[in-house]
């Protein structure tokens, strides 16, 4: 009996990606492996957390590096971690912040809602965010006008698809902020892949999913400086208690990592793009089907094939509401476009949807 049946749960396709209120992603046997064997066993979590650490630290080539419960979470305590460093009374006294630099500088662009605004896990700390331009558009110039106020703690930018305007070039954003003795964050919770890239532009910290390309059990990894790592550790000691990952979750980051050290990268970028243009080619053959692959626009190394069809907000409805559910993105429906990500995906999976395409637009 499978797990859904077991619980009579839908059986569920997942073409939207790694999208939280789907489950994420699927870790492979080797993970689950290493899940199952921790389970049951006990272990000094702070020497498992060091584990982790260097671990982490090899792979992307930050100093150091935390594993927390999940990005959400990293957001939250790198920026505790930039009022009260490793200092246990400040540490104790959080969310209260009122002797401390307690402003956060932020893109008004980069505010974003994963499911609850990135702004919302920002104040959980106890820092208040100060909004550089607006919605539309930051400058460079609207950044540093809020870098020059008064108790600024740290900039927080935001590497993702789902960011408005036009792009910040953040290098230059971190090094504006650096000039004034700022440390700078990148939430790139979707973007492991370019974790190396992110670092390249000097921030402090850089946070980035365990469950979504890495495909580790729920997980927040947090990347950077040995002294702000380091606070981000100490934050378990007051805040960061209810945000702490479990043995098993940081057993599985460890495993997970480990799996894409050895992966032949190139090899698996290929083999996704092929993927995605093959289910392009097919899906074309409908009629009234134009598909169309497009490359991330964050040059996160994933394509996706963007469908045109006729009434596209119907088709993702009935999809959906057919068994197994298929899931796609839906932002674009408006332009009776639906946008489909297929990296877990197994062949099998991606013939349920050509098939079940068929059936619904012929």
């Amino acid at each position: 009996m499978s797990i859904h049946d077991r619980y009579r749960l839908s059986a569920v396709i997942n073409a939207r990606g790694t999208y939280t209120p789907l489950g994420v992603s699927r870790s492979s046997d080797g993970v689950a492996e290493a899940v199952a064997q921790a389970l049951p066993e006990f272990f000094v979590m702070a020497e498992l957390g060091d584990r982790a650490s260097e671990t982490i630290a090899q792979v992307t080539g930050a100093q150091a590096g935390a594993v927390v419960h999940c990005t959400a979470a990293g957001i939250t305590l790198a920026v505790a971690a930039t009022m009260a460093g490793s200092d246990p009374r400040r540490i104790a006294s959080l969310p209260d912040a009122t002797d401390m630099h307690n402003r956060v500088v932020m893109p008004a662009c980069h505010v974003v809602d994963y499911g609850h605004s990135n702004l919302q896990a920002i104040r959980l700390s106890g820092a208040q965010v100060d909004l550089a331009g607006d919605e539309n558009r930051c400058t460079l110039e609207d950044l540093e006008a809020e870098l020059d106020g008064p108790d600024v703690c740290c900039l927080v930018l935001v590497s993702s698809r789902l960011t408005s305007g036009p792009p910040i070039d953040l290098v230059a954003a971190i090094r504006a902020a650096h000039r004034r003795g700022v440390p700078a964050i990148i939430d790139g919770a979707a973007q492991f892949p370019r974790v190396a890239d992110l670092l390249a532009t000097g921030a402090d910290l850089v946070l980035i999913s365990g469950q979504k390309y890495l495909a580790s059990p729920t997980a927040g990894l947090i990347a950077g400086t040995w002294p702000l790592v380091q606070a981000v550790r100490a934050q378990e000691k007051g805040i960061g208690r209810g945000m702490k990952p479990t043995k098993e979750a940081v057993i599985g980051v460890i495993a997970a990592l480990e799996e894409w050290q050895a992966l032949d990268r190139m090899k698996w970028e290929a083999d996704e793009l092929a993927k995605v243009t093959a289910f392009a080619e097919a899906a074309a053959r409908i009629p009234g089907v134009t598909a169309t692959v497009v490359p991330d626009p964050t040059g996160l190394q994933v394509s996706r094939v963007v469908l045109k069809v006729p009434d596209a907000q119907d088709v993702a409805t009935q999809l959906e509401a057919g068994s197994p559910s298929i899931y796609v993105m839906t932002d674009r429906v408006a332009d009776d476009q639906l946008v489909l990500e297929l990296v877990p995906l197994t062949k099998d999976e991606i013939d349920v949807i050509l098939a079940r395409l068929w059936s619904l637009l012929t």
